[in-house]
């Protein structure tokens, strides 16, 4: 038997990559089969002269298969199997074989693939007697390739390929132990990124995942370097071809199949940004700064042969580097673009590009340097910014670092864990943000910030407030309060199921910033309710406390399933802080009006204020107010400025919005001219009297409050009750409650500023 009989290469690719990209199977039958078919399945797709053109759709099964097939093929592997009845012998006879959903090789490297998907989301896996079949005949498998090659040096890897299934720990405890590779669907989803922005450049990530530590047969290793030390650091400079250093080398991508690797801190390249750089290789041009990298000598090994003649007097010494012949052995902390600019270029081989490396450097070093050296480039997002916080702060001295590292790993985990209902619904690094992956890792941690799961320290280290899941350590309470909140938002997703699948489209209201950031903190509102009852949260199982917060959560659960149309655009259009809070409150109301005795600290004061009684007359407060400003300062401008005062005594910016919102409404008004000093904000009255020296020479004396005559910070501090009224006019015009504080402040400065008039 032949295996090579199987198998097609080169050209031959193209024609079956177009049957596998397609949904559908066609086959020629007679006539006199179409009622048999039918029955099968299959529809008429043509009427031809002799025979019928049957289709019918693939099976889940083989469209995950054709799909894992692309992308092996798109990998650059240039050998495959030709249909799905690929069989691997293993006895010298060929008498006995194995079946493989999929082979692909190259000059280099083979791999046998078997693929297992189901249409149940999240599905146990139960693959140990397929595992185990495969393990015990791996090295006859082996012995038959090399047979099949004999000619090439060939590496072989075994992978199962799975979707929608969740390894059991007895499955991943065989493929460890039989050396098998597993590959989800995120794995699938990440080298299809790849290959659309890097090509077949994203053959060397897939290569180095797979090969971690192995020796890349054939491959000089040696250059000249110098050797230097900066920051306490040793660092070598040298140059290198770049295909040399693409086969080594290795980029941390942010993405859930590195999450288990050192930091990963770096963004997917974007395809237009590469293929720029790729031109501008073409064309002849060079990048003079060095790549720099990171070398992990403790597991790769490194040597530096030094040169028998130096310079004197030198701090550096020049010699011949001996970099680690293994796959991911090399680090790219900055210089990715300008790598893979020549993975496919003609001058891979015949140009060198500058390096500098550090050798051994700790994760958290990584990171620093990378953001250091970002920071006056394109700037790191603050969602980036949080994901690597969580690998950067998490040993910090600082307590307080430590926790905001812990509340960082819990937001992203709840993304990342396929057992919790986020799974791919929060935005991680600088992942795109889509109608069902909308929630940031910033809603969570301000979530958390606002509960007190966690314990809160002043900057000397001393302990504030004793968090009610804090362990004393970032393990230990990690390994508590992530299974909680994973286990409490999973019990209300699966009580509001339909709610919680509409996300950010179709005005979903849960799984949204301002639901999730709502859920969290009316779940810690629960437990402390519990423990203000001497319940000791610890003396339970995750399962056993979540039964004992039912009774609570159901009343929430309850109001956000049964909302008409007008409170769920309320609670969707709830934007910012107050939003928020709002959102939060109501969830609280609805579990206090079923137990009386739950009420949080502020709840009672909420329920007051909520019945909007004082937002009317607040609102006529500030009109009237407004209007006094408007004649106030006008009078007080013309006074001094002259026919200019508009020119003269206004902030450019503030005379431009205004000129412009006079312009339109101008434009469309039919009955009558409006002048832009009509056409003031209300905060815009701040900006003119602090502009310049309005506020020496004509606001200092009448507007300010009495009694903050002395205060220091001058005339900013003296304005802020303006702040502070702009931000009440606010609330009303967002529908949010005024407080009884916030109608008391606008009383007193109507009575103050109107009190001629009143």
């Amino acid at each position: 038997m032949n295996i090579n009989e199987n198998l097609i290469s080169e050209d031959n690719l193209v024609a079956i990559k177009r049957e596998k990209k397609k949904t559908e199977i066609f086959k020629n039958i007679s006539y006199n089969q179409k009622s048999e078919y039918e029955k099968e399945g299959w529809t008429v797709d043509k009427e031809l002269k002799t025979t019928l053109k049957m289709k019918r759709d693939k099976s889940f099964s083989l469209l995950f298969k054709n799909k894992v097939w692309l992308t092996f093929c798109n990998l650059g592997f240039h050998k495959m199997n030709k249909d799905e009845n690929f069989h691997m012998p293993y006895t010298p006879d060929h008498s006995m074989t194995r079946h493989f959903d999929i082979f692909a090789a190259d000059d280099e490297t083979a791999l046998f693939i078997i693929c297992e998907s189901t249409e149940q989301h999240n599905k146990i896996s139960a693959f140990n007697d397929r595992i185990v079949s495969i393990g015990e005949i791996r090295e006859q498998l082996i012995r038959e390739l090399r047979k099949a090659f004999p000619e090439k040096k060939i590496k072989p890897k075994f992978i199962l390929a799975t979707k929608n299934y969740n390894l059991s720990s007895l499955d991943r405890a065989l493929l460890n132990k039989y050396k098998i590779y597993h590959f989800d669907e995120e794995a699938l989803q990440y080298y299809d990124d790849l290959l659309q922005h890097l090509g077949l450049a994203a053959r060397y990530q897939f290569l180095g995942n797979l090969f971690d530590g192995e020796k890349i047969q054939g491959l000089d290793n040696i250059t000249t370097a110098i050797e230097g030390h900066m920051g306490g650091h040793t660092y070598y400079s040298f140059s290198i071809e770049p295909e040399k250093l693409l086969k080594l080398s290795y980029v941390l991508h942010r993405s859930s199949v590195n999450k288990d690797s050192m930091p990963a801190y770096q963004r997917i390249i974007k395809k237009n940004r590469l293929t720029q750089v790729q031109d501008f290789v073409e064309d002849g041009g060079f990048f003079p700064n060095s790549i720099i990298i990171n070398i992990d000598t403790k597991s790769k090994g490194l040597t530096f042969d030094r040169a028998s003649l130096q310079v004197e007097n030198s701090i550096s010494r020049i010699g011949l580097l001996h970099l680690p012949q293994k796959y991911k052995s090399l680090y790219i902390i900055d210089g990715q673009h300008r790598l893979y600019g020549y993975a496919n270029s003609r001058f891979s081989k015949t140009n060198s590009i500058p390096v500098v490396a550090f050798l051994d450097l700790e994760k958290a070093e990584q990171v620093k340097l990378f953001m250091e050296i970002n920071e006056n480039q394109k700037a790191v997002s603050k969602n980036l910014r949080n994901t690597l916080n969580s690998d950067l702060l998490w040993d910090s001295p600082i307590y307080s670092d430590q926790r905001k590292a812990l509340n960082l790993k819990i937001a992203q985990q709840l993304g990342e864990d396929r057992n919790s209902k986020l799974f791919e619904r929060i935005i991680i690094g600088e992942n795109n943000k889509t109608t069902t992956c909308c929630i940031t890792i910033d809603t969570i941690k301000s979530a958390i910030d606002k509960s007190n799961f966690i314990s809160t320290f002043s900057k000397k280290n001393e302990l504030l407030e004793q968090g009610t899941f804090d362990k004393g350590t970032n393990e230990c309470t990690y390994q508590v309060l992530y299974p909680f909140l994973m286990a409490y938002l999973n019990y209300i997703a699966e009580k509001s199921s339909d709610e919680w699948e509409k996300g950010d489209h179709d005005n979903g209201i849960l799984s949204i910033n301002v639901g999730i950031y709502s859920l969290i903190r009316i779940g810690n509102d629960i437990i402390n309710h519990l423990i203000s009852k001497n319940i000791n949260i610890f003396n339970f199982s995750v399962e056993e406390l979540l039964e004992k917060m039912h009774c609570y959560i159901e009343p929430a659960i309850s109001y956000l399933n049964e909302l008409n149309y007008d409170e769920r655009k309320e609670l969707r259009t709830s934007y910012g802080g107050g939003g928020k809070i709002k959102y939060w409150r109501k969830l609280q109301r609805e579990i206090h009006n079923a137990h009386a005795d739950f009420l949080p600290s502020g709840l009672q004061e909420y329920l007051e204020n909520d019945q909007k009684k004082y937002n009317q007359e607040s609102f006529n407060m500030i009109r009237d107010i407004e209007s006094f400003f408007k004649i106030d300062f006008e009078n007080k401008l013309s006074n001094f400025y002259g026919d200019r005062w508009f020119f003269e005594g206004v902030p450019k910016s503030v005379y431009d919005s205004a000129s412009k919102l006079a312009s339109e409404k101008n434009y469309s008004n039919k009955e009558g001219h409006v002048e832009p000093w009509e056409c003031l904000h209300l905060i815009n009255y701040r900006d003119i009297a602090i502009h310049g020296s309005n506020w020496r020479d004509l606001f200092e004396k009448s507007y300010t409050k009495p009694g903050e005559e002395k205060i220091s910070g001058g005339k900013n501090a003296k304005t802020q009750w303006l702040q502070k009224l702009n931000d009440i006019r606010n609330t009303i015009v967002h529908n949010y409650s005024v407080t009884v504080e916030d109608h008391d402040f606008l009383l007193t400065i109507k009575q103050w500023l109107l009190q001629d008039k009143i």
